[in-house]
């Protein structure tokens, strides 16, 4: 299991979800509602279990729990300033919001 996240994407939710050094965040695989029927990475203050897979950056922990590797394994999260919008890309996934298509 790997996966990377940018500097400017740890900065942005450093800013928008008040984060403080040592906090950490669980991504994890998002099921779109009713009609979008899509996947996204969802994330949310959490801690690690034993089994998760951890990468720490700018004094943030990420984390994957093993029944998400399937969709984060291989995944870039970037932020793209122009856009002002976060980027997943997963080379293992030709299509991340619908991976089975």
């Amino acid at each position: 299991m790997k996966f990377s996240i940018s500097e400017k994407a740890v900065d942005l939710y450093i800013t928008e979800m008040g984060l403080r050094p040592g906090d950490s965040l669980r991504l994890y695989v998002r099921v779109g509602g009713c009609g979008s029927g899509g996947f996204s990475v969802g994330v949310t203050k959490d801690q690690p279990s034993p089994t998760s897979f951890v990468t720490t950056v700018s004094n943030i922990q990420f984390f994957v729990e093993e029944e998400d590797f399937w969709y984060l394994n291989g995944m870039t999260i970037d932020f793209d300033e122009d856009l002002n919008y976060l980027t997943f890309e997963n080379p293992n996934i030709k299509d991340t919001d619908n991976p089975n298509s």
